[in-house]
C-alpha cells in the first residue's frame, strides 16, 4: 500500500525544507569567506566565466578546447580550496553541504528513492516508535565502561563485566563495519538495566548514519502490528498494518527488543518464527533483546525458534550491576 497523498506531501515538504536551509547556509558561509578572502569571489567569477565558455564550446563539438576549460577551472577550483586552508578554513567551506550525500537532499537517486527517503517513510509509518531523537542521547559517543566492574569475574563467561563488554562493544563495531556483507544477526541477553537496549541503539545510529534502514520496536509493539495484520477488521488500520508488516520483513535492520515482556501465547510464537525464519532467507539482519535466558527462549517459544536463533545469531551476554538503579541511587545519594 502506498503512502497517503498528504503523508507522500508531507515528507517531499521536509525535503523541500532541508534543501532550502542547505542553500541558505551556504549563502551565508560564502558572503563571510568573500568577506574575509576577496580573492575567492574573483576566482568563482572566473570559474563562472570559463563555465560559460564551456557550454558554447560543447554547442560546437570542440572537445579540445573543452577540456583545456575544464583543466583551467580544475585549477581555480584548487587554487579557492588553498586559499580557504591558508585562511584557516575548511577546503570545502563553500560548497554544498548535504543530509545525505548520496541523493544530495532530493531523496531520489536516478528516479529510484534513496534509502533516506525509505528510512523518513519508515519514521513515518512507525511515528510511535521513531528514536532518533533518544539516538541523540544513546550512542558511542555517549556510551561509558564506568558501570561495569573489574573486580570479580562471572562464572558463565569467564570475564570480568568490563572486560565482557568491552568485548562485545568490540564485536558490535565489527558487525557495523562489515554489515552490509555479513548478514550478521545479534541476540544480547542479561538481566535488566546492563545496558541491552542502550548498545542496541548505538548499533541502530551508527547503521543509520550509514544509510541503511533500521526498525525498532519492543516486543509488544511489534506482536500489536501483527495481530493488526493478521486479525485487523478496520480497512484503515489493516492497510497500514501491510505496510508496516513489509517494512518489518525487508529493512535492513529490525530491532526486537524486550523479548519476553509480551503475552506469550501461540500466535507470538507463530508469528515469531515467521519474522525471524523470513529475514533468515532474505539475508536481512536482526537484532534481539531479551531478558530471558536460553533455556527460557526455548521453554517459552518453541524448539524451532530456539533452533533457528542458536545457529543463525551471534549470542551475547551481558553481565553486570542494574545501570538505571545505580543512577537512580546515585541521583538521591548526591
Amino acid at each position: 500500500m502506498p503512502l497517503k497523498n498528504d503523508q507522500y506531501n508531507q515528507i517531499l515538504r521536509q525535503y523541500e525544507e532541508r534543501r532550502f536551509k542547505n542553500k541558505h547556509e551556504l549563502d551565508d558561509r560564502i558572503k563571510e569567506a568573500y568577506e574575509a578572502i576577496p580573492m575567492l569571489q574573483e576566482l568563482d567569477d572566473e570559474i563562472i566565466s570559463l563555465s560559460a565558455q564551456s557550454g558554447r564550446q560543447a554547442l560546437f563539438g570542440n572537445t579540445k578546447a573543452l577540456d583545456e576549460l575544464k583543466e583551467k577551472s580544475s585549477i581555480l577550483e584548487d587554487k579557492k580550496k588553498q586559499l580557504l586552508v591558508d585562511h584557516g578554513y575548511d577546503k570545502d567551506y563553500i560548497s554544498m553541504r548535504y543530509h545525505c550525500s548520496k541523493c544530495k537532499d532530493t531523496g531520489f537517486i536516478n528516479n529510484e528513492k534513496c534509502n533516506c527517503f525509505k528510512q523518513a517513510i519508515a519514521d513515518l509509518i512507525y511515528s510511535g516508535s521513531n528514536i532518533r531523537s533518544i539516538l541523540e542521547r544513546e550512542n558511542f559517543s555517549t556510551f561509558s565502561f564506568k558501570y561495569y566492574s573489574d573486580d570479580y569475574i562471572d562464572e558463565t563467561t569467564g570475564l570480568s563485566p568490563l572486560s565482557n563488554m568491552q568485548k562485545i562493544v568490540a564485536g558490535c563495531k565489527s558487525f557495523i563495519r562489515h554489515f552490509n556483507n555479513n548478514h550478521e544477526n545479534l541476540l544480547f541477553l542479561g538481566n535488566t538495566g546492563v545496558g541491552k537496549t542502550f548498545l542496541a541503539n548505538c548499533i541502530a545510529k551508527e547503521l543509520l548514519d550509514r544509510g541503511y534502514i533500521v526498525i525498532y520496536l519492543t516486543a509488544f509493539r511489534l506482536f500489536d502490528i501483527l495481530e493488526k495484520y493478521k486479525f485487523g477488521k478496520e480497512v484503515d488500520n489493516t492497510l497500514a498494518a501491510s505496510k508496516q508488516f513489509d517494512y518489518i520483513l525487508d529493512c535492513d535492520l529490525l530491532i526486537i527488543d524486550d523479548l519476553g515482556t509480551e503475552l506469550s501465547n501461540s500466535f507470538t510464537t507463530s508469528q515469531l518464527y515467521l519474522i525471524i525464519n523470513e529475514r533468515l532467507l532474505r539475508q536481512k539482519s536482526t537484532l534481539i533483546s531479551t531478558n530471558l535466558s536460553l533455556d527460557n527462549l526455548n521453554t517459552n517459544y518453541s524448539e524451532r525458534i530456539y533452533s533457528r536463533i542458536i545457529s543463525n545469531y551471534s549470542i551475547r551476554q551481558i553481565i553486570g550491576e542494574d545501570i538505571r538503579l545505580y543512577k537512580a541511587v546515585s541521583g538521591i545519594l548526591q
